[in-house]
Formats: C-alpha cells, structure tokens, sequence
C-alpha cells in the first residue's frame, strides 16, 4: 500500500504521524512511505533518517495527497488539506469531529474515508489510541495550572505545593479518567491539595485506592461542582464522552465567583471544552482572561512536547496502521470491530452516532458501508 506522511501544519504543531521506526516496520511489510520533508524534524528526525528507514520524501503536501492511499496523521486536517483529499483515500488521524462542522462537512463532501484515532476502543471499553495522548495532557495541564498561577502569567502568584508554614493551592479535576488520574498524579506529586469530582463510583474507588489521604474524591453533582469549583485555585476539565462534544460542567457563574487570579486549563477543549467561557487557544497565545480567572485551552496540548507525544502515540497506533495497509481498508474493518468504530466519516456518509447527532445528520451503521470501501 502507498502510505502517506504530511508535515503537521497546526499552529506549533511539531508532531509526525509516523516515526522512523513505525517506517521501517511498514517498508519491511512490504508498504512504500513517502514522508513530506522536514515533517520529522519537530521530533529529532530529518529526512535523512525516514530515508534510512526504507521512507521517500515528497516535496510538499500536494505530492503526498496525491499520491497516497492511506494518509497517517496527527491532528484534525486543516482546510488546505481537506480540499486535496480525494475519494478512494483513507485518512487515519485525530478528527474530534462533535465541535467542528466545517472539518465535519469537508470530510464528508470529499468521499474519503476517514478514521478517527480518538473513537477506536478496545476490549476492555477503553479508547487505546486516545489514551496516549490523555496522560500527555493530563500530566501537562498541571505543568499549565502551575506557569498560569505564577502572577507574571496574570495568575494569583501561588506556588502549586505552597512551602512549610503556607497552605497550598486547591487543584480541582473534573473527571477522574485517564487525563484526570494523570493530572491528579502530577499535583499530588506538586505538594497541592487535590480533589477530583466524577460520577462513576468504580472510579472514585480506583483513585481512592491509589492516592490514599492525599486526594479529596467527591462525587460529582450540581452542588459539588458549585463549592468546590468557586473555592479552587486551579481547575482542570478532563471530561470526556466518545465522539461527542464535552458537557459544559463550569458555568459562566461558577467562573465570575471564582477568586480571581485562579486558573481554569480545559483538557476537553478538542471536543468543545469543559467550561461555559472556554475557547480554543493555541501555544502562540496560549491563555486569556474572563472575569479574572485565567484560561488555558490549547487545543493540541501534547504539540509542545512532540517528541515525547509521537513516540507514545506510534506505539499504540503501529498496530492498527500496520492492519490497514496489510489487509486492505476494508478486510482491516471488517475484521476488528474496534478499529471499525474509529471509522467516522465513509463514502460521504457519517459513521459515528455521536456526530451525526451533533450535527442533525443521518447515521448509517459503518457496516452497512464496508462492501463499498
């Protein structure tokens, strides 16, 4: 299969969609990478070292479009990629499609297919190739509450951990899943006083169990989020629903009772955020202010560590990559009901429930579509 490589174009966005390794997997698979030059070299790797790997380097997007059967990248594709998809095509990549109706009805006019990285699950109920990228952002957005907090980022000048004699500062989680116990995991290693909120008791149970007296779980309702939001020093949003568009948990009153100075980062941003006044931001202006509370919400957060962020995701991506190109699209689909949930977009039709009913379209099953990919 011809597999295709374009550098990342998103504001800061230093990822690759495969690393010279997965490349030498495919190429010994018998596969034919072509690589857009310098699309590595965010993660330390020139086009020297995709060509040692058995990859050719394209001159440009354009060529890797046109040439390529199967498209493997990182983030959502930006307008200028959209229009050169072609039918027949396959796109491998994050989508997050619930919040974004442009990117949802250019998929679909191009007729190609499209599979989303963030709605593949696994046997367990979980989501393999979204977890990656989840610690990476979980574990980040305490580093983010941290910086935001100092008073040169406009934050109350808190230390996260405080020191002897002086309290520290009130983290708040809201959501306890895999961006949640990793946040969770890097404040109470900061010394802050923790508490997360989540509506599943299993949940609460499992964090409960690790971090002993050192976290705070509550669970979740109307009144829990109002005191103990309002009271934080730094929230983090790290709510998620499979395909769809986040809850807004925080509402715009919580935020204006807020302290000021306190620092709101919304992990679930991607997928429209967590948090009545959040609005995507990137790693060029990374932060604003709304009622005097600060908000982070960089929409490809593990962008600013690229080199961590891609090894991390080809690990979990290779085998499914491997499966496409191997089988074929649809023998690969067909075969593993997991990887066949990641299809969102086929044939102009939309494949994924979440989406169709965040945009009033029609659903079909994407089984019912297989025979035409």
């Amino acid at each position: 299969m011809k597999i295709g490589v374009p550098k990342e174009i998103k504001n800061h966005e230093q990822r690759v969609g495969l690393t010279p390794t997965s490349v030498r997997e495919l190429v010994a698979n018998g596969h034919q990478v072509t690589v857009e030059t310098l699309a590595g070299i965010g993660i330390g790797a020139d086009d020297a070292a995709y060509q040692a790997a058995g990859a050719s380097i394209a001159p440009s997007a354009a060529a890797i479009f046109e040439g390529s059967e199967l498209i493997v990248k990182v983030k959502e594709p930006q307008a200028v990629e959209r229009a050169m998809l072609q039918p027949g095509q396959t796109l491998f990549t994050y989508l997050h499609l619930a919040p974004d109706p442009d990117q949802t009805h250019d998929l679909i006019n191009s007729g190609a297919t499209c599979i989303a990285y963030e709605t593949v699950t696994d046997a367990h109920g979980g989501l393999p190739l979204l977890a990656p990228m989840s610690k990476v952002a979980g574990r980040m957005s305490i580093q983010a509450a941290a910086h935001a907090l100092e008073a040169p980022a406009g934050g109350a000048g808190l230390l996260l951990g405080g020191v002897p004699g002086v309290a520290p500062a009130k983290v708040v989680v809201i959501g306890g899943g895999v961006v949640g116990e990793h946040a969770i995991e890097m404040a109470v290693g900061l010394g802050a006083d923790v508490t997360v909120l989540d509506r599943s008791l299993a949940v609460l149970d499992k964090l409960s169990a690790r971090f002993g007296a050192s976290l705070r779980t509550i669970y979740s309702t109307q009144a829990a989020l109002d005191e103990y939001v309002v009271d934080a020093d730094a929230v983090v949003g790290a709510v998620l629903v499979k395909g769809a568009r986040a809850p807004k948990l925080v509402t715009a009153d919580m935020v204006r009772r807020m302290r000021s100075g306190s620092v709101l980062v919304d992990v679930a941003i991607d997928q429209g955020g967590a948090f009545e006044t959040s609005h995507a931001t990137t790693h060029a202006a990374p932060t604003y202010v709304v009622d005097g509370v600060v908000h982070y919400c960089v929409a490809n957060m593990p962008g600013a560590v690229p080199k961590t962020s891609t090894y991390a995701l080809n690990n979990s991506t290779l085998p499914f990559t491997l499966a496409l190109a191997n089988k074929g699209v649809r023998q690969a689909l067909s075969d593993d009901p997991h990887l066949r949930n990641g299809l969102n977009v086929t044939k102009g039709q939309v494949t994924e429930q979440a989406v169709a009913a965040a945009f009033d379209l029609p659903y079909v099953d994407p089984a019912d579509l297989l025979d035409q990919i």
